[in-house]
């Protein structure tokens, strides 16, 4: 389970852990249980019915292309009799399952998938089970706010830090005696600097590539992007003070790109970058 974000939500007093692992969810269902006679033996109790065992079977078999369909069948035939046992991890290691997650360690326990979790929430009680969703759509919610605020803020800082990047090119760039629309070129000149430097392409070479989207490269950059382009605009501001040529600030400002990109988002995110710098 590396690599995993983890939440705690509430439900009807008991702490639930939500693991947000690439585009799933997975809920404790270790914790779910803590609150009721039985603890940790309900959930064997629970995948030892039929209808559980054909439940994941089913969701396995929509959710993932590695289900192993032979051994389900196998295992298919025999629940229900009272001899019949099956736990989270004999599930996982005969069918190559992957919607129920079980280990040791930090984060512990049985967990499963979100439309699982809620499956066995139904079993355990109905009440809990619209708790356990309300609560889950809550932390959901509320992580959507703040990812938007957090692109709008980025979003936000970037617009703020291109205004002092203008006035340095006013400065030292553009000629006082220059029409308006030579004004305009040369701010989208050096706009396409950072461009280059951080996205590999200028501002027309994007739109070009991508003639079906609206707006702009910018409105599609990750919050990790506009944060290196927040700084990308102040240093270039610098670099035009010390009336460094385009190209240095050009070789600069990729080089920094790079290396922010690096410590942000890791090495296989930034080839891009690289390939950029070893073209020049």
């Amino acid at each position: 389970m590396s690599k995993s974000k983890k939440s705690t939500i509430d439900v009807q007093g008991t702490a639930v852990t939500v693991l947000s692992k690439e585009q799933d969810d997975y809920i404790s269902l270790t914790d779910m249980v803590k609150n009721f006679d039985g603890g940790s033996a309900l959930i064997e109790q629970w995948l030892k019915n039929k209808d559980t065992v054909l439940f994941l079977g089913v969701w396995e078999q929509i959710n993932n292309p590695a289900f192993n369909s032979l051994e389900f069948e196998g295992i298919k035939s025999e629940a229900g009799r009272n001899s019949f046992f099956l736990s989270a991890k004999k599930w996982i290691e005969t069918t190559n399952a992957k919607g129920l997650m079980a280990s040791a360690g930090r984060y512990g326990g049985t967990y499963a998938h979100r439309d699982i979790a809620f499956e066995f929430g139904s079993w355990l009680s109905p009440e809990f089970k619209l708790y356990l969703i309300k609560e889950f759509q809550r932390l959901k919610e509320d992580e959507n706010r703040r990812l938007s605020l957090d692109w709008n803020l980025n979003r936000t800082l970037a617009k703020v830090n291109y205004r002092i990047h203008t006035d340095a090119i006013k400065e030292k760039i553009i000629p006082s005696t220059i029409t308006k629309k030579q004004e305009s070129l040369s701010y989208a000149n050096e706009a396409d600097i950072l461009n280059v430097a951080l996205f590999g392409m200028t501002a027309k070479q994007w739109r070009d590539q991508n003639p079906n989207l609206k707006g702009n490269i910018r409105d599609y950059s990750s919050i990790e992007q506009l944060l290196v382009l927040a700084n990308l605009e102040s240093l270039n501001a610098e670099f035009i003070r010390m009336e460094l040529p385009q190209r240095q600030r050009l070789k600069k400002l990729n080089k920094i790109a790079i290396e922010q990109m690096k410590s942000l988002i890791g090495q296989a995110s930034i080839k891009k970058l690289k390939d950029k710098k070893n073209n020049n």
